[in-house]
């Protein structure tokens, strides 16, 4: 492989990984997308379109997607993933992947300030800054502010699972 070729597959590699951004830095795909392209939300993807929710991540919003990790779901309950996964148990995945999705864009400078978020579920995120770290609920959010056409996505490392009413 001649250099000059290998440094342009390089190239776009890293602009894959990346997140796919324009020249001024603002995404080009959507959140699903997004997390799509990015290694360590497979089973996140996975869980969006076993409920019927990856084509809703790809509409205009803005939304704000707390995205759980793969080593996050991987800290469930073994054989938790693969029931929520099942169909008869979709109802129960929605609520919970809803619970992670914030309708608007809220960047990490919003959310300093915040005690509390709204989720599509309807139910509310509790937010908290301990030593320079943002948490939401009990998770920590490990990454801040990855763009994307239709919203902003922090990644956490714990899945959130709403209390059941």
């Amino acid at each position: 492989m001649s250099r000059p070729y290998a440094l342009t597959m390089g190239m776009i590699v890293l602009a894959l990984a990346a997140g796919c951004h324009d020249r001024n830095g603002t995404a080009e795909v959507s959140l699903t997308d997004t997390l799509a392209t990015r290694g360590d939300f497979k089973t996140l993807a996975k869980a969006l379109d076993a409920a019927d929710l990856t084509d809703t991540l790809r509409e205009e919003g803005p939304f704000t997607v707390l995205a759980p990790t793969d080593a996050a779901f991987d800290k469930l309950p073994a054989g938790t993933v693969e029931s929520l996964l099942k169909p008869e148990n979709k109802d129960r995945l929605r609520s919970i992947l809803t619970y992670h999705v914030v309708p608007g864009k809220v960047m990490a400078a919003d959310l300093i300030g915040m005690r509390t978020l709204g989720t599509l579920s309807g139910k509310e995120l509790n937010i908290n800054v301990v030593n320079g770290r943002i948490l939401v609920n009990d998770a920590v959010v490990t990454q801040t502010d990855v763009g994307a056409t239709n919203g902003v996505i922090h990644v956490i490392d714990d899945v959130l699972l709403p209390n059941a009413d």
